[in-house]
C-alpha cells in the first residue's frame, strides 16, 4: 500500500465538487483529510491518498485534469 500526500487547491468553480467521494469510489482508495480549508470562493486540502501504487497515480493523475492545483508532497510505503 502506498501513502501519498497531496495538497489540493480549488478556485470558486471546482469548490462545490465532490473530490473526496470520487476519489473513493473510482479508485478505491482510502482518503484521510490531514488539514483544510474551503469556502464558497477558494479552497485547499492536505490528504493522504492510501491506496495501491497504480490507482493512486492513476487518481493524481485524474485530479490534474480536473482544474484543481495538485502538488504531491510526500510518498512512503505502508503496511
Amino acid at each position: 500500500m502506498e501513502h501519498v500526500v497531496v495538497n489540493l487547491t480549488a478556485q470558486y468553480e471546482q469548490t462545490k465538487e465532490p473530490w473526496i467521494w470520487r476519489l473513493s469510489r473510482d479508485f478505491n482508495l482510502k482518503v484521510n483529510i490531514l488539514k483544510a480549508n474551503v469556502d464558497e470562493d477558494f479552497g485547499w486540502m492536505q490528504i493522504e491518498l492510501i491506496g495501491p501504487l497504480e490507482e493512486v497515480q492513476r487518481a493524481i493523475a485524474w485530479l490534474q485534469t480536473t482544474g484543481l492545483r495538485v502538488d504531491p508532497l510526500q510518498r512512503s510505503l505502508g503496511a
